[in-house]
């Protein structure tokens, strides 16, 4: 795994740079703001194939190079990776080498962590999970002072707790969040920190209320809620609304709803194209939106979607995807106006690009 000097860094980052001011020329943004990362450490999430040598009968983490299918290639550490993953990683290769029941059929081991010093191993097994390896695993956790989740086909077996807690700090608050295992989180704490900040910061003026889709665990939501009078936010993933309404109980925060639907399934509520059980303790004609916040998949926005956005006087978008970005901005930019364009680095090293925009009826 290379180690990459801060010179080469700011040189993929103002190629970078380029290419999104090139990309989006068209729509005449403003300035567009750059937030980068860390040189390393900043990934809290890592996986890694399990490779079992034949000769030195040892497991060792392996990982694919892009471009070169077939063949895994073998790491003793993962410089991108948090400080603590880079801790537990041979520590967790000793305790599983010098335990065949730990080792035995280990195919797969997966690294949650947090800047709160908090980490999850989830590992992952071709053979069943009997009473030994769980009495294995307990004393695992006990010595590497995480939780961990053994996985295996139709079953979990969970020693501690499925998640960790991390901290950002947005607008001199302190904001804490639950984040589940094998659920989606943002990969890179400190660009995630920044990304929270900017749009807060964005929102700050805008006023009245907001709708929000793909809430996730309420990683924007909690600080976008201090922005307007009511929130209302939608999730498709059970494990994820969970997640939110826990995030907003420990924060106090208490001018959020959220329904479980997709996208799709709210714009045809908000049309009244059908009626959904899953409102029924919310009153849609009570709120008084002004403002609506998306950060979908790659994919970008479907076309029912893009049509409800541009209903709004402000749209919010953080997206993952340049390309589809650019789509939806097609249709944005014929009755909106990109006020505020930002570039963040969630993933140094790579060829993706993450995107905030902020736009506002002409």
């Amino acid at each position: 795994m290379p180690v990459f000097t801060q010179a080469e860094y700011d040189q993929q980052l103002t190629l970078k740079t380029e290419l999104t001011q090139a990309e989006f020329t068209e729509f005449s943004p403003p300035a567009l703001e750059v937030f980068p990362s860390p040189l390393k450490n900043f990934r809290m999430r890592a996986e890694f194939k399990v490779w079992h040598c034949k000769t030195s009968n040892q497991a060792q983490y392996a990982m694919h190079k892009p471009g070169v299918s077939k063949q895994a290639f073998t790491i003793d550490t993962f410089p991108i990776a948090s400080t603590m993953i880079n801790s537990l990683m041979p520590a967790l290769l000793d305790e599983v080498n010098s335990d065949e029941t730990l080792k035995r059929k280990l195919f797969q081991a997966e690294f949650l962590s947090s800047t709160l010093n908090e980490a999850l191993i989830s590992l992952i097994y071709h053979k069943p999970l009997d009473e030994t390896w769980e009495s294995k695993a307990k004393a695992l956790s006990a010595k590497l002072n995480c939780s961990i989740i053994g996985r295996s086909r139709k079953q979990k077996c969970l020693i501690g707790n499925d998640f960790i807690y991390e901290e950002f700090k947005i607008a001199e608050q302190n904001f804490r969040y639950q984040q589940v295992e094998n659920s989606f989180t943002q990969p890179n704490a400190s660009v995630c920190e920044k990304m929270l900040n900017w749009a807060s910061d964005a929102s700050k003026a805008l006023k009245g209320d907001l709708l929000e889709l793909y809430c996730g665990n309420g990683n924007f939501t909690l600080p976008l809620s201090k922005n307007f009078s009511k929130v209302l936010a939608t999730e498709i993933s059970k494990t994820s609304v969970k997640s939110a309404i826990h995030n907003l109980t420990i924060n106090n925060i208490h001018n959020v709803a959220i329904a479980r639907m997709s996208s799709e399934e709210f714009t045809q509520a908000l049309n009244r194209e059908r009626a959904f059980r899953r409102l029924k303790d919310i009153d849609l004609d009570s709120y008084a939106f002004s403002t609506i916040f998306v950060d979908p998949p790659r994919a970008g926005l479907d076309p029912a979607t893009e049509q409800l956005a541009a209903r709004f006087d402000n749209i919010l978008y953080v997206s993952c995807n340049p390309a589809t970005l650019k789509a939806n901005l097609g249709h944005f930019c014929k009755t909106h106006k990109i006020e505020r364009f930002a570039l963040f680095d969630q993933f140094p090293y790579t060829e993706h690009r993450e995107c905030g925009v902020l736009l506002k009826r002409l």
